[in-house]
């Protein structure tokens, strides 16, 4: 095998993606296990966890051991500091799998993956919310994205809690009526949202089932609930702060690039949130290109490893296969 090879891992919250290829854009194999994200595991963790998807991801592809990697690029949650990217790289380094590695937020994967435009911004908001930004001279944007720490607002699990905690307040008088009330309530088929909470806290419900009322605060929202309606264009508000301060520092705000939305709240399009994102971009970057993400992130590392290999941006020819395959 003349060509060299590559391992490329998108790591998000709950699961990460790892894909094995080589420079001339075959992808030889992709598996799916659990986070690698430092936030969620300790970050010894993190690196066992990525060894361990990295030789599964190689082994599916046949490789063998005496074949090394030319390079290994891992996009991750939980980079989000310098100190922790600097921290992941060095580990990463250590661990001997390539020739070379590069360590960085997963949202770079993101912006990557939604676009080939050196001049980019990404938002994603699924569970959490998140931006970043890249210049074609290698400048970066990037936010601390520590929660309520570092001033985040949203994010599909924010969405839900704020559907129970107006819920709440509006069947025991704290807070104005709303119809999300009755559809907390329908939507766990319990007698009183007080009871929602209750079971929640009690472990009768499980925790994670929360987030489900992200979806419920869209319905609630689209039906015309005033209360719910306020909640969505707060977010509206919340991304469209997050693109206007990421191309700011960029200077790009009144330059040609692309805006990439993705993680699961936007990519679902929903027309109130959607159509009145794509109106204040408009307004606000005339000269962008508003892109939702339809590849999946680990496509965008894959294609910064390749860019990596490359020297610059990697033949489009090739940028084409590495898509059509994953």
């Amino acid at each position: 095998m003349t060509a060299r090879l590559y391992a490329a891992a998108d790591g998000g919250n709950s699961k990460t993606d790892v894909v094995v290829g080589d420079s001339d854009g075959r992808v030889l194999s992709r598996v799916t296990g659990p986070t690698i994200s430092p936030h969620v595991l300790t970050f010894d963790g993190a690196l066992a966890g990525l060894s361990a998807l990295v030789a599964q991801a190689r082994a599916e592809a046949a490789l063998p051991a005496a074949i090394e990697l030319s390079h290994l690029a891992v996009y991750t949650a939980g980079a989000d500091l310098p100190v922790e990217v600097d921290r992941l790289n060095a580990g990463v380094s250590a661990l001997a799998l390539a020739a070379t590695t590069t360590v960085d937020n997963d949202l770079f994967a993101l912006l990557r993956a939604g676009s080939a435009t050196p001049d980019a911004v990404g938002v994603v908001c699924g569970a959490g919310i998140n931006a970043a930004g890249r210049r074609a001279d290698g400048a970066t944007s990037r936010f601390p994205a520590l929660g309520q720490l570092s001033g985040d607002w949203g994010g599909g699990h924010h969405l839900a809690a704020l559907a129970l905690y107006h819920a709440v307040r509006a069947e025991d008088g704290r807070g104005p009526a709303t119809a999300l009330e009755p559809a907390v309530r329908a939507h766990f088929g319990r007698p009183t949202v007080e009871a929602v909470a209750v079971a929640l806290h009690l472990g009768e419900l499980p925790a994670a089932r929360l987030e489900e009322l992200c979806e419920v605060v869209f319905e609630v929202a689209a039906a015309g609930d005033d209360l719910a309606s306020r909640v969505v264009r707060r977010l509206a508000d919340e991304i469209e702060s997050l693109v206007r301060v990421s191309a700011t520092r960029l200077g790009l705000l009144r330059e040609p690039y692309t805006i990439v939305l993705g993680g699961g709240v936007l990519t679902a399009r929903r027309p109130m949130l959607h159509d009145d994102l794509l109106a204040r971009l408009h307004a606000l970057s005339p000269g962008a290109t508003v892109t939702v993400l339809s590849s999946p992130p680990v496509a965008g590392a894959a294609l910064l490893a390749l860019d990596h290999l490359h020297g610059g941006a990697c033949p489009p020819a090739l940028e084409s296969a590495v898509r059509a395959a994953l």
